[in-house]
């Protein structure tokens, strides 16, 4: 049950943009979630924007509040402190609406598609080529946060999407990235 939240908000830094702390901040996050293997800690993004896109410099924390106080018992923040501001935990405004905050992937790259293929059918690059057409790539429009992935050491964009505003929550568990499909959060 995601009855309270804390916010987190990433700090000007002359020598790091927002984005790029707060794609660090949420790498730790994800680490974390994953190294307890907790579930019912849930993520949003109040300054969320599709116009003009961008994510914002806040996280926000759902989840119960003994949860919530867990989480922030782990050292999670090591390193970050200096970047970030904490709130204190707050219930959840009793009026607050609820949606879905999930994870959305693309097909962005022909390229990468078709090395991909290459390696797996054992093609030439012109099969590949032939079989995996340019116009397959989609130009994602939604904000993302910029991670790096601790099992292959690739950067990439993790995008976000917002579900429709729903008035009752829907109860459930959230991904290793605080996401999910059906799970709501407070939206507010």
């Amino acid at each position: 049950m995601t009855s309270h939240y804390l916010d987190i908000r990433v700090l000007p830094d002359p020598e790091t943009g927002p984005a790029q702390l707060l794609g660090a901040l949420y790498d730790r996050l994800h680490l974390t979630l994953v190294q307890q293997r907790l579930d019912n800690i849930g993520v949003s993004f109040p300054d969320y924007s599709l116009s003009p896109r961008a994510i914002g410099n806040r996280l926000r924390l759902h989840g119960g509040e003994q949860g919530l106080l867990q989480f922030l018992k782990t050292d999670w923040l090591k390193g970050m402190r200096d970047h970030v501001r904490l709130s204190e935990i707050a219930e959840v405004p009793a009026d607050a609406r609820h949606r879905t905050i999930q994870r959305r992937q693309y097909k962005t790259s022909a390229e990468r598609l078709r090395r991909r293929r290459m390696k797996r059918k054992g093609e030439t690059a012109e099969q590949a080529r032939a079989a995996i057409p340019h116009t397959i790539e989609r130009r994602p429009d939604l904000p993302y946060l910029h991670l790096h992935s601790r099992s292959t050491g690739q950067t990439f964009h993790l995008f976000v999407a917002l579900g429709p505003l729903q008035e009752k929550q829907q109860a459930g568990s959230f991904s290793s990235h605080g996401l999910s499909a059906s799970t709501t959060i407070p939206w507010f």
